[in-house]
Order: C-alpha cells, then structure tokens, then sequence
C-alpha cells in the first residue's frame, strides 16, 4: 500500500486489510517535505517502524525487490497518474508486476472526469457506490476506455448500524473539514454557530471535532484552522463546547446528531443510523460538496439544528450512495480472478503523445521525465530542478508558518499573560 497523507493512508490500509490481514500489508509512504505524524499512522493502524519511504523515482525497483501482488495507490490523481508511469517505465520484463488498484478516500463530488482519467491505467478503480459505479463507468465508456476496470464496493470505514444505548447528555458533533468552507468568514461563522448552540442548549454536549492536532499535515490545507478562530471567539466559551480529536467512529459512538458541511463523516453517521445535517447555510453548491447530499433528506440549516432538527437519512438513498453497500466482496472476487491472468501492460490514458502539453509538468512535479524515468537535468532540467525547489521551499515556508501560528503563538501568548 502507497499512501502520502492522513486520511489516505486511513483508506488504503483499510482496503489492502480487505484481501489480507494486517500482517500480510506493506506499507509505504510516498516520501514528501512533510510526512504524517506518528499519531496520524496509528490511527491508520501502521507501526512507524514498518513503514518503507520511498521516491517515486525509485518505486519501480523497491517493488521489485519485494514483487507484491497487488499495490494499492492511495494517491491523489496526479500521484496515482506518476505511478502508473513509473512502473510501466521501470517494471523488469521478467517479474510480474503488480495489479494496481485505486480509488476515492471519500464523497466524489467534483473532478468527475479528471479524476478517473487520472486514475485509468490501472486495472481496478473502485466505486464507493452504486451512484459512482454508474457515473464512472459512463465516463469510461465514453472515452473509449475499459468500463469493467470499475468495482462498485463501500467505503471501507463505514461500520454497520447496530442497537445505540446511549447514555449521558445529547451530544451533537460538527465535522469540521479543513478546505470546506474555506474563507475565514465563513469558518468564523461557523464558531460562532457552535458557540450559540452550546450557549442555547446547556443540557447539551457540543463537539468540534478536528481532522488533526497543529502542525500535523493533512490531505487539504487548513489555512484557517476551527481551534485558532474559537481561542479568539469573544466572551467566555460555554462549558458544554469541547474540541475532539481522534477516530471518527470512536466520535460517532458517542453522538446524538452529526452536523457538518460536507465530510464524508456524514456516510459514516448515517451508516451507524447517527441523525445528520448537511448544512445550507452557505448554499447548496457543487463546489461545497454539500450538493452531492441533495436527496438525502438531511440538508438543513443551523437555525434549524438550533430549534431541534434531527433528520434521518432517505433509506432509497442511502442505498444508491453507498449506506449498506456491498462491503468488500467485489473486491476480493475481482483481485482473486486477475490473480489467476497474466495482467495486461500499463496503458494510462495520458501519454505523451495524446497530452504533450499537460503529462511532462504533472510527472516532473513526482521527479519523473515524460518517459516515466527520474528526470534528467540539463539546459531543460536545470529549470525543471528549479521549479521543483521552490515547490519544496513553499511547501516548507507552508509547515513553518502553521507551526508557528498554531504552537509557538499561543505558547507565547500565554506565556504573556502570567
């Protein structure tokens, strides 16, 4: 299993956990300026001392070295795009190469078509739904691309409803995203909501429950982080308002109604029969992801989750995108019978010659040519090499700068204040 960040190293050893046991997984980090913390990996269920770095330059070799039966590619489109590369480029004749299998960490609600091309070349994409399963292979087929490489199976974080003895106070968990929304008006509307809700409802437990602890990167930048924005709220914070962190459905299991905006915690709270909100406060739009949701019969707003509102999901639904899916079994049967083939060669769909203008930048972002090899410096590569420092040195300037407004300012300002 490949993975660079939190919630897809969360993913992908999840679905390799699906055709082995844990035992039975490699896992290997995509080595970037800044890796996950030791936290984020155990919560994935990785030991730090298992893990393997690796380039993608170098992947083709590590692999081969190892000659696994399948890699799971828990990878943006890009990434997943440069490894196809990679190992077509790089994969000795001799050995069999792995069967590459992809797909979504969460809600597909954007980059329909982008994404899957990114991710064509592959010999499995899953589909987390029966609604993605339909969307993805017509996308497929319209390209004139293999419609069969797409398997419809469920999120794999997703737990089965069971009997709730919930005991203790009502407690209401908002899932906060770190790029949606993403103005710091709109995330300091959304402080100042829980911060009413809490105050409204004293008899109630309120969570703000956060992807990561400060300094830790994530999937999507956070440039406005939900902790910093509630240190500044004005007037004493209710007592009955607490910050989370942690496992998803160890929040879940303690929770009465999950309000969020658009994360794919909404799945899992509707998996496990949690009643949910996805907000309309800031419309209903694509670009949010909250319009993915239409249908479901949970899109609400604050103002109504102040005066009670607690919907259930549409059971019909429900089914259509993912709740009581299929589970893993698609899967298994797919991978066990293209274990049994000789798997075909590597053909992404974007090669040098169909997109000239589009695969070099994308494959030298990952260190790699346009031939799918490490890249080359020269007259051209000095300024390829350039481009790639100050993407690192941006990258680096990014961890200082969290690290500094999320821990080294509020140290100060407290030492300030004795």
């Amino acid at each position: 299993m490949l993975a660079d960040t939190d919630s897809r190293w969360k993913w992908g050893m999840l679905t390799a956990r699906q055709l082995v046991p844990a035992d039975g997984v490699d896992p290997y980090l995509l080595e970037r300026p800044e890796p996950p913390s030791a936290r984020q990996l155990a919560e994935a269920g990785v030991a730090p001392d298992a893990l393997v770095t690796v380039r993608m330059t170098g992947l083709a070799g590590v692999l081969a070295r190892r000659r696994p039966d399948v890699l799971v590619l828990a990878l943006p489109g890009g990434g997943t795009v440069s490894a196809v590369h990679a190992l077509a480029a790089g994969w000795p004749a001799a050995v069999r190469r792995p069967l590459l299998v992809t797909g979504y960490v969460g809600v597909v609600y954007e980059k329909v078509v982008e994404g899957l091309l990114a991710r064509s070349g592959t010999d499995i994409v899953l589909a987390n739904c029966t609604d993605d399963a339909e969307r993805f292979r017509a996308v497929y087929a319209g390209l004139g691309l293999d419609p069969d490489v797409v398997v419809e199976t469920s999120l794999p974080f997703l737990r089965e409803a069971a009997p709730r003895e919930r005991s203790g106070p009502f407690t209401v968990t908002f899932a906060g995203q770190p790029s949606v929304p993403a103005s710091h008006a709109d995330r300091s509307y959304l402080v100042r909501r829980l911060v009413q809700h809490a105050r409204l409802h004293p008899g109630r437990v309120v969570n703000l429950k956060l992807r990561s602890v400060p300094g830790e990167r994530v999937t999507h930048a956070e440039p406005h982080p939900y902790h910093a924005l509630l240190r500044r709220a004005p007037g004493e914070l209710p007592a009955n308002l607490r910050i989370t962190v942690g496992d998803m459905g160890e929040a879940l299991a303690a929770t009465d109604l999950l309000v969020t905006v658009s994360s794919t915690a909404a799945l899992e709270a509707m998996s496990l029969g949690v009643p949910t909100v996805l907000l309309t406060d800031f419309g209903v739009r694509e670009s949010l992801g909250n319009a993915y949701f239409s249908g479901s019969g949970c899109l609400a707003s604050f103002d109504e989750v102040d005066a009670g509102a607690t919907p259930a999901v549409d059971p019909a639904w429900a089914r259509r995108h993912g709740v009581g899916g299929p589970g893993p079994g698609n899967l298994v049967d797919r991978v066990t019978a293209l274990l049994e083939t000789e798997p075909a060669p590597l053909r992404p769909y974007y090669t040098a010659e169909r997109s000239p203008a589009y695969l070099p930048g994308l494959l030298a972002s990952y260190g790699l040519g346009p031939d799918g090899r490490a890249a080359r410096l020269g007259p051209s590569g000095d300024g390829q090499a350039a481009r790639m420092v100050r993407k690192a040195i941006r990258s680096t300037a990014r961890s200082f700068y969290r690290s500094g407004t999320h821990v080294v300012a509020p140290a100060l300002r407290k030492l300030g204040s004795l």
